[in-house]
């Protein structure tokens, strides 16, 4: 009688369990909510101005919104895809503006400061994957200007389609993984029952 291994088949059991939860998990848990988050945001253009806020919130990405940027300003670039670069003024306090993109990866603009309106977005994370997993928090915000500053080229309007949306393809690779690992470990079951049966026969 064959006998199946019980303590490696309950570890490779209890892995896939695990990969089907989480792929249901972001099935049935995280991709509705990402989809009423975009929902959300989708609207927020067409809502009242608020302040810029002090913390980040995602809850507010997109809001229409006044402040003012204190001087001194120092300005760097931050990639843009096919726009080319951002350009991105850091206001005495910390507060982030997005003047507006170019081409040239040497642009300056002489901006000072001074009050500013436009919409909240998220400021660039230079962070590496591994980082941002190891050490999570919120990304910052800033604002980005409705009216690029002199000599830049305005800024892409607020769309959903700059937020990731990736739940359903999450579940469909944890599924594929515990798909993976039962054919493998079918397969090694096999092999290991052939070996036995090879050893059981008389010579």
């Amino acid at each position: 009688m064959r006998r199946i291994p019980v303590i490696p088949t309950l570890v490779v059991g209890v892995l896939i369990a695990v990969m089907l939860a989480l792929g249901f998990w972001q099935l049935l848990d995280r991709a509705p909510k990402k989809e009423a988050y975009l929902a959300q945001l989708a609207q927020n253009p067409a809502r009242a101005p608020v302040a810029f806020p002090q913390a980040p919130d995602d809850r507010l990405l997109f809001r229409r919104t006044t402040a003012t940027c204190r001087p001194p300003v120092t300005i760097r670039r931050a990639g843009a895809g096919s726009a080319g670069f951002r350009l991105i003024a850091e206001c005495r306090g910390g507060m982030l503006v997005q003047l507006g993109t170019s081409r040239n990866p040497r642009a300056e603009v002489p901006w000072q400061g001074g009050a500013v309106s436009g919409y909240i977005s998220h400021a660039p994370d230079h962070r590496s994957m591994i980082e941002s997993l190891m050490r999570p928090r919120p990304q910052p915000m800033l604002l980005v200007l409705d009216r690029p500053a002199a000599g830049l080229s305005a800024n892409p309007r607020p769309s959903t389609d700059a937020v990731p949306n990736n739940h359903v393809a999450y579940a469909v690779q944890w599924f594929l993984f515990a798909l993976a690992a039962a054919i493998i470990y079918g397969l090694a079951l096999r092999r290991r029952n052939r070996a036995v049966v090879e050893r059981a026969r008389p010579r």
